[in-house]
């Protein structure tokens, strides 16, 4: 498996099964183990989402558009869109095998610097490596923790039993969510993976130093 180096810029695509991207996000490389490849972006930072999800965004994230950028995973019918990442510092924890990525937002503080917002663990497929970064594939359904990790909360229920109804989940899939659920309650549970260093993370800072990631 190639490995990046801390610093490059890579892209993280949400590919169908069918070969067609719904996204492409621009990344940087914070540290690249066989543990976790870990990665940020801030503000600005280039992104292209399907057509109707950037409706949907614009729309302040009304139902009804977003049903609609839902229903057209099935039909396999939508076009990218250029847009910019906003509002938070992103940094994300992805293990190779694993259905799941694990996330922390930040926002700025009022001082010139930024605090977490959350943790977020973002369930989707293992990664496959690319030349210029990785793909996976979100599976809509999310697990929202707040900062001190003593409370959290299920994201997304009904979008994801949607898309199990219309196949764009499987089966086989789906079993694969579950374990992966189970699996990271353990590991919030139990203070692992990132969430050994909780603290740490939390303190983590975006560099005003470092360039944007560029897709």
């Amino acid at each position: 498996m190639r490995r990046f180096e801390a610093g490059d810029s890579i892209v993280r695509r949400d590919v169908h099964r069918h070969g067609k991207v719904w996204s492409e996000h621009a990344l940087r490389v914070i540290s690249d183990t066989g543990e976790a490849l870990v990665t940020a972006c801030a503000p600005g930072t280039q992104v292209r989402w399907a057509d109707l999800y950037v409706k949907a965004q614009q729309a302040g994230d009304d139902p009804v558009v977003r049903r609609t950028a839902i229903d057209a995973l099935a039909t396999g019918r939508w076009d990218l869109a250029d847009a910019v990442w906003q509002e938070t510092v992103l940094l994300l924890w992805k293990p190779p095998t694993a259905w799941f990525s694990i996330n922390a937002f930040y926002l700025p503080d009022g001082e010139g610097g930024q605090r977490l917002r959350n943790w977020y663990v973002n369930f989707e497929r293992p990664t496959t490596r690319t030349a210029a970064g990785y793909d996976t594939f979100d599976l809509a359904v999310d697990l929202v923790i707040t900062p001190d990790l003593t409370d959290w909360r299920w994201k997304d229920e009904d979008e994801y039993a949607h898309l199990r109804r219309l196949g764009v989940i499987t089966a086989t899939e789906h079993r694969a969510v579950e374990s992966a659920r189970a699996q990271a309650l353990t590991m919030l549970t139990d203070r692992t993976g990132p969430f050994a260093a909780s603290e740490a993370r939390a303190t983590w800072r975006w560099s005003p130093d470092w360039a944007l990631p560029e897709l």
